[in-house]
């Protein structure tokens, strides 16, 4: 007689259930409706497991027969992982992701917190979290009147409030939404007597700290400032407003330095945004540039000025593009493509596909679009003399068309290789009456001086920030560089 042993042997190759073959045949049919039974059983042991949890958790459910998920998401944290703050995810049917929701317990009232995940709307995350929908589509009308709901971003976080005001009726309904989309404000939505909801904006006051850094510069300016943990906005800033000046390619060597003083803002620790430069410091072979930004009280515009009250603006830029590297000067060249020697009209920046380009100076667009070798194409016309082009680029900024006007700075397009190109860079020229010229080798008329009642107002401003960053130690390191 054979053995238990021998028994599961038996048994076990018929529970594999080979389903790959014979699909559609009355066995495979069978062997399905095993592996459902199996299933079934399984997750009934599950459910029975948890079912007590459950329903001390939301007793007005214990009638109905949840659904996995469901029952999972309405769940606290301990009952599903005993770790507290574990989300739940997973891919659907479609292949998108379940809206995350976290649960805890906050004034006696279950709070969720959901998150919009691509592709989802916002009605179908409330909805997913235990809205019901009547009260879904009522709060986001109320949500609409401070914030468009249409653009909600992927990420963005939703906290959701539920409670039992109606003695007559058992089961928790929304009480309230809180979503933040801006660093300083939240929307906040409540259930009012009648049932309906109201919303109001809530300011959120920040942290604000005065910061001082610094550093050496080894390879390039870019890359020392990301180094140091400067926040790439104000790595930006500090490249434009020195870009009148200073040729980045040429004139920075290893052993120059930078110094910033900015305000940073905090959110319970965690910094959320940056003031504008308040000074800019920069150290070119032992001869030190000092900028300080000043509003004019005659007309309320801000600029950099230096220590002389001399403002740093120029008709033109003389580099268009942050952090890229000159590849191809003006003048002769023996053709990349081509192959033989060809005027080169301008200059060739390298850089990511991808990074903005910005216009050399105020002006009108005299052309934007394709342009044979030049590829994606944008010509500026800046005043009676001078224009100045960029080739090669992968898409065009916002707004970037035929007649519209630009400010100094502004993105006109993006790094790309459209056109007679080897790879990623910007063609930039710079035309005088029609002309193309060396933009290295033109004179620019500069921008405002400062004088009389203004400039001692200036040089107080001044005075004042350096007694401010005189108060501080040089942070060499901001937050954690990016390996």
């Amino acid at each position: 007689m054979p053995n238990e042993n021998s028994r599961l042997d038996e048994i076990q190759p018929s529970v594999q259930l080979d389903l790959h073959r014979h699909v559609g045949s009355p066995a495979w049919f069978a062997r399905t409706a095993a592996l459902v039974m199996m299933v079934g059983a399984t997750v009934g042991i599950g459910v029975h497991a948890n079912f007590s949890v459950y329903n001390s958790y939301n007793a007005a459910t214990a009638g109905s027969v949840p659904s996995p998920f469901s029952m999972i998401a309405s769940m606290g944290p301990s009952a599903r992982s005993g770790q507290p703050g574990l989300s739940l995810t997973g891919p659907m049917s479609d292949g998108s992701p379940i809206a995350r929701v976290l649960l805890e317990e906050v004034d006696s009232s279950p709070v969720k917190q959901a998150r919009i995940m691509r592709g989802d709307t916002l009605a179908g995350v409330l909805v997913k979290a235990g809205v019901e929908l009547a009260d879904a589509h009522s709060a986001i009308t109320a949500l609409s009147e401070h914030l468009n709901v249409r653009r909600l971003k992927e990420g963005q976080e939703i906290e959701l409030t539920f409670g039992n005001d109606d003695p007559t009726r058992d089961e928790q309904t929304l009480q309230g939404i809180r979503l933040q989309s801006e660093v300083e404000s939240a929307v906040r939505v409540a259930r009012q007597d009648d049932g309906s909801f109201a919303s109001a904006v809530e300011a959120i006051k920040l942290d604000t700290h005065a910061t001082r850094a610094g550093g050496e510069i080894d390879e390039s300016l870019y890359v020392a400032m990301q180094k140091a943990g400067v926040p790439h906005n104000v790595i930006s800033e500090f490249i434009r407003i020195y870009s009148w000046d200073v040729d980045f390619q040429r004139e920075i060597q290893p052993g120059d330095s930078f110094e910033i003083f900015f305000d940073r803002y905090e959110d319970k620790g965690q910094m959320v945004k940056t003031g504008p430069l308040l000074y800019a410091g920069l150290t070119l072979s032992g001869k030190q540039h000092h900028l300080y930004l000043y509003t004019a009280s005659d007309d309320g515009n801000a600029d950099y000025y230096d220590e002389k009250g001399q403002s740093v603006r120029k008709a033109l830029l003389k580099t268009p593009i942050d952090g890229a590297k000159l590849t191809s000067g003006f003048g002769n060249r023996t053709h990349p493509i081509l192959g033989y020697t060809k005027m080169h009209k301008g200059l060739d920046f390298g850089a990511a596909k991808g990074t903005p380009i910005h216009a050399a100076g105020d002006g009108t667009i005299e052309m934007a679009g394709a342009n044979g070798s030049y590829g994606n194409y944008v010509r500026i016309r800046h005043n009676g003399t001078f224009a100045t082009a960029y080739a090669h680029m992968s898409g065009f900024g916002k707004g970037i068309t035929k007649g519209s006007r630009v400010r100094q700075g502004d993105v006109i397009g993006y790094v790309g290789t459209t056109g007679r190109s080897t790879g990623p860079h910007l063609h930039y020229e710079v035309l005088k009456e029609a002309r193309q010229v060396d933009p290295r080798g033109i004179k620019m008329p500069t921008g405002r001086a400062l004088a009389g009642k203004e400039l001692d107002s200036f040089k107080t401003a001044m005075d004042r920030v350096k007694d401010q960053i005189a108060a501080l130690p040089v942070t060499k390191q901001l937050v954690a560089a990016a390996e």
